[in-house]
């Protein structure tokens, strides 16, 4: 168990004093990764998409209000509150999809062009998992 210290929340530009007010979020939630892909993969495959922890990316600490604002949503109806996240967010969103070779939706598509339109020379860097 974590105690003492501070800890950030990326979506929501929060310092939380407990782990208690933390969650542990999927970026790409396990839902989005299921439909866009991951329903076809093995059983070993789901669970090394569930417990990525070779790229930091994948799973990220961040408020428990704002990870359950989020819940199995793709950036089409949710983004980060903090909007100085956005860039980031979106970026690391198609990383991961790239990653496990995720497919992305038309609506999807929509919300990462429209909010990577805002963030100039935002580069995209990928180790493939498969």
């Amino acid at each position: 168990m974590l105690t003492g210290g501070l800890w950030y929340s990326a979506y929501d530009d929060q310092y939380l004093d407990s782990a208690r007010k933390l969650d542990v979020d999927h970026l790409v939630p396990l839902a989005e990764a299921w439909d866009s892909g991951a329903s076809g993969w093995r059983a070993k495959e789901r669970e090394a998409y569930a417990n990525d922890q070779d790229d930091p990316r994948a799973l990220i600490a961040v408020s428990a209000s704002s990870n359950r604002s989020k819940s199995e949503q793709d950036p089409s109806p949710w983004l980060p509150t903090f909007e100085g996240y956005r860039c980031q967010y979106v970026t690391d969103w198609v990383a991961d999809k790239t990653r496990y070779g995720l497919s992305i939706d038309g609506s999807e598509e929509a919300a990462l062009s429209e909010t990577l339109s805002r963030c100039p020379n935002e580069p995209v860097t990928v180790t493939l998992a498969r």
